[in-house]
């Protein structure tokens, strides 16, 4: 009996919120954040016109090369990350389709732009143990209410059957902005910002964030990870910032 009254409650729960949901729709209905147009959280259009990545290039920093592979200078440069992939460019109308994520409450288009990246996994042929989603720090986690990167791993990972952590690595230390910074003030504001909390000895650990530029948060994350013992570390990241020479 008290299982059929749970069930019913959750099921109660489940149409409530759906109901709530769809009033929301009928008082403020979604806009495209690509073309604008009213009724749709990411229109069909917008979505042809991501645009894909250049190929091939460096598996790193996108540099175009004659091969994927890693570039002489990142040859040259250690790493903690063995790669950084990414579903698209950093360009309109994904641009603007991130920026109403991230910072406009737009938690819904996580669901298209999540599904965007699970069908590039599967493209190609990813493989991880465990889905790490960027954390925020604690005090801008309660500014903005969510964190985007969880978001769009929670989506992922429910396409990939691939296990999700979100305590796995903790933002201890309040930075600043990134895309306020210049290169050497993006790996500085992240040195030693993050920390491994969970166990991850022996496992393949795949990052996932929103944008990638200058690659110096996920590097940061990565080195925590390789920290505790992770024996692999990639980042995925919806966009990837335009290579400029």
């Amino acid at each position: 009996m008290s299982e059929s009254l749970t069930a019913r409650g959750s099921r109660a729960l489940t149409l409530l919120r759906q109901g709530g949901a769809a009033l929301l729709d009928l008082v403020y209905p979604p806009r495209c954040p690509g073309c604008g147009s009213m009724g749709v959280v990411l229109c069909a259009s917008c979505q042809a016109r991501i645009e894909p990545l250049p190929a091939p290039a460096c598996i790193r920093c996108g540099h175009p090369m004659p091969t994927e592979s890693l570039c002489p200078a990142c040859r040259a440069t250690p790493s903690h990350l063995d790669r950084i992939a990414a579903s698209a460019i950093f360009a309109p109308p994904l641009r603007e389709a991130i920026h109403e994520l991230k910072y406009d409450n737009g938690r819904a288009l996580a669901r298209p732009l999540g599904a965007r990246m699970a069908a590039y996994w599967h493209e190609h042929d990813f493989v991880a143990d465990v889905i790490v989603p960027v954390p925020l720090h604690r005090a801008r986690l309660a500014e903005r209410g969510y964190n985007q990167a969880a978001l769009l791993a929670r989506v992922l990972g429910q396409a990939t059957g691939i296990p999700l952590d979100e305590k796995a690595v903790v933002r201890h230390k309040a930075t600043q902005q990134q895309a306020l910074l210049s290169v050497s003030e993006r790996r500085e504001n992240v040195k030693d910002a993050f920390s491994c909390r969970d166990q991850v000895v022996g496992r393949r650990i795949v990052l996932v964030d929103d944008v990638t530029t200058t690659g110096a948060t996920l590097e940061a994350c990565a080195a925590a990870l390789r920290a505790r013992g992770a024996v692999g570390v990639w980042a995925f990241t919806l966009a990837r910032a335009r290579w400029e020479p």
